[in-house]
């Protein structure tokens, strides 16, 4: 919020045009929460990590209830597991890679990490008619794996691995990012980079550093769309939409060929249409909105801004990463065929202005995401200030939620789970929450510092200049 001082919890609710239910995030160490509309936490899964967490109807959530430590892997979640409303497992993998943790010894671990998909819903929010049930027969997790591709970097590497499982953990089918290094288009000046810093993270795996080259934080299936319907075989069902936070690149990949069919970035001057998108960097939460929501078949992403991409060496990027920055974010929808934009919103459409001076009002470098609702509307989770934002298509916002406690960690993701989803507890009762005007808002004890308005006399009046211009101009 750019404030020591700032209300926390619900600050504004507009029942009448919200699409209302349950909010859903993780928060660090305190585990898995979810909050009503007016901000009361109605249950909380405490110890349940989750990257992401996601619910289905009945109450169940997904999450992890191990995070590997930084020395052992990167950001590796040791398992994805289903719980009930009480924390009882209800199902688990880990039956990935056997590996030796110093806590844990030699143990399995899923490597899950950012992302995963549960059969019947292709992107993981509620959608009308693509409900995930409790007999999911199939998972997709985005995953990591360790190895050493020379030609890419003499560095060991950190490689995002797609993998697709059964109920019963069987392993279905699998995508390593490596193996189609070349198909992204990076230009020599990119590849150079990389072979010199493939983003290496020095105190992680055991010491030895490992290069996280794309850092790939969303997988999803695209589901049905009506560019299917029409003909375009590259927006397949069951093909997946990703991108990189380190590459500024988003692509989608054919399920059965494994080849890369769409994709736009990491230079995004080379045509008209791209230049009007303007470059996407560090992004989050790239999907397709499903079928059944306003705006289906469009993309829809967090455009975080801050900084990444691989070029030519300068004096802020000596090894030629992160060598793109924009200091603000914007969410973006847009047509995948034209790449026109379709809506989008950003610090502008907070602060009523356009000059830079504003773009720190909406701004999350890391982590974030944005959720198209049933009505329209969009749910928006501002990661590093702890912020979510429910938007109108006209970018009214109509609630705004603050997390009080933003050390506990940075919000990943959340999501708005429909009333039905959780029979545990009684739907409350719409209260709307009405703002101050920030020029009527003061603590007590300190002073209306608004300008004063009546004041008889100003100071060109005080000093006759209002009625003798020419004196006024002779004196300039």
């Amino acid at each position: 919020m750019g404030r020591n001082i700032f209300p926390t919890g619900t600050v504004t609710y507009n029942p009448a045009k919200t699409w209302s239910g349950y909010t859903m995030f993780n928060a660090g160490g305190v585990g898995a929460i979810l909050i009503d509309m007016s901000g009361k936490v109605v249950h909380q899964w405490r110890g349940l990590q989750g990257f992401p967490n996601k619910m289905i109807p009945g109450g169940k959530i997904f999450g992890s209830l191990r995070c590997r430590k930084r020395l052992d892997a990167y950001q590796d979640y040791a398992d994805i597991t289903e719980v009930d409303w009480d924390g009882q497992i209800v199902w688990s993998f880990n039956h990935n890679q056997e590996v030796i943790d110093r806590d844990y010894g030699k143990t399995w671990v899923a490597r899950q990490h950012h992302d995963y998909q549960i059969a019947g819903n292709p992107v993981g929010y509620f959608a009308p008619g693509q409900t995930t049930k409790d007999d999911f027969n199939k998972v997709l997790l985005l995953t990591h794996n360790n190895l050493k591709k020379p030609r890419i970097s003499p560095q060991p590497l950190l490689e995002e691995v797609l993998l697709e499982v059964d109920r019963s953990g069987k392993k279905l089918w699998s995508w390593h990012i490596t193996d189609h290094f070349n198909e992204f288009n990076l230009s020599n000046l990119q590849k150079n980079a990389i072979f010199r810093d493939p983003n290496t993270h020095e105190d992680s795996f055991n010491g030895a550093g490992e290069g996280d080259l794309f850092h790939v934080n969303c997988a999803s299936y695209l589901g049905q769309n009506h560019w299917y319907d029409e003909g375009d075989e590259r927006f397949k069902p069951d093909n997946i939409i990703m991108d990189s936070r380190e590459a500024n690149i988003m692509w989608i990949i054919d399920h059965q060929t494994g080849k890369i069919v769409w994709q736009i970035g990491p230079d995004y001057t080379t045509s008209t249409a791209l230049q009007k998108l303007g470059p996407l960097i560090g992004m989050h939460h790239t999907h397709m909105i499903p079928q059944g929501l306003p705006g289906a078949g469009n993309i829809l992403v967090f455009n975080n801004g801050g900084w990444a991409g691989y070029g030519a060496p300068d004096q802020t990027s000596p090894t030629g990463m992160k060598t793109s920055r924009i200091d603000t974010s914007r969410v973006i929808e847009f047509n995948p065929v034209t790449l026109e934009v379709v809506w989008s919103f950003g610090a502008t459409d907070i602060a009523n202005s356009h000059t830079p001076f504003h773009r720190h009002h909406f701004y999350s470098p890391l982590v974030s995401s944005a959720q198209r609702l049933p009505n329209g509307n969009t749910l928006i989770d501002e990661g590093t200030e702890g912020r979510f934002l429910e938007v109108t298509p006209t970018k009214e916002i109509v609630w705004e939620y603050v997390y009080p406690n933003l050390g506990d960690g940075l919000i990943f993701r959340a999501y708005r789970i429909p009333y039905e989803w959780v029979p545990q507890v009684t739907k409350e009762v719409p209260k709307a929450v009405i703002p101050p005007d920030n020029a009527d808002f003061h603590l007590p004890g300190a002073a209306d510092p608004r300008l004063l308005e009546d004041s008889a006399v100003t100071v060109e009046q005080a000093a006759g200049y209002n009625n003798n211009p020419a004196k006024f101009n002779d004196e300039i």
